[in-house]
């Protein structure tokens, strides 16, 4: 399978699924929320929103295309565009850190890494951006079962035993909703070292090049015995 990411842009937002593009929860305050949902203008927020963000922060989430077709996403923001999350009990996020709103893979390609692979590009993005020390989201301990809907916030916080699997911490503690934490610098760490110890294993995989035989100098005497000049 061919994979690759993109960032997310006006142009790629349709590959979203429909119920992901007209979804506000997090990018609109509580009143804005219910007046465009009312208003079916749902799709028309997400799109003002991400064109926002990209004018006056840049590059706000990837998109992951497996042979060409979508196979899921990440949203991720400062604080201050994403005031949905300003409900939450384990509130507010971090000042030295961006929020991580939400990321999704399509059932149809879960189980292939693609969900460490987003979280992975991410990182790199904000660690070249400079600044930011920490990424951090809201996750909910009763997923992926949900047998208890939550009203307020329903399917739209991460499974905390994803975010765990992926490197976060547990920052802020909370039966249903606590706020977890990857530091920018340990996931980084934690990058190089599996780098270089997968560089190590194909050393060790890898067939060992055995050197030339020296030219024999018994030959090389016995030519000079013969007269012959070249040897």
């Amino acid at each position: 399978m061919a994979r690759r990411l993109e960032r997310l842009t006006l142009d790629n937002l349709d590959d979203l699924p429909l119920g992901c593009r007209s979804c506000v929860f997090w990018e609109l305050d509580p009143v804005r929320r219910q007046r465009a949902q009312d208003a079916g203008a749902g799709c028309e927020e997400k799109e003002a929103w991400v064109s926002q963000v990209l004018l006056e922060w840049g590059s706000c989430g990837r998109v992951a295309y497996v042979d060409g077709d979508p196979a899921g996403y990440v949203l991720f923001a400062p604080p201050s565009y994403l005031p949905g999350a300003h409900a939450f009990p384990t509130a507010p996020v971090s000042e030295d850190a961006v929020l991580l709103a939400t990321a999704m893979v399509y059932p149809e390609y879960a189980g292939a890494g693609l969900g460490r692979v987003l979280m992975q590009t991410v990182v790199k993005d904000l660690v070249k951006r400079g600044g930011i020390r920490a990424l951090e989201a809201f996750g909910d301990t009763h997923a992926p079962g949900r047998t208890e809907r939550d009203a307020t916030y329903g399917d739209h916080v991460l499974p905390a035993d994803y975010l765990l699997r992926v490197g976060f911490k547990t920052h802020r503690q909370h039966p249903r909703y606590p706020r977890m934490r990857i530091e920018l610098k340990t996931a980084l760490t934690w990058r190089d070292e599996v780098e270089s110890a997968l560089e190590k294993l194909m050393g060790v995989v890898r067939p060992a090049r055995h050197p030339a035989p020296e030219p024999s100098h018994r030959v090389v005497r016995q030519s000079r015995r013969s007269g012959d000049a070249s040897a």
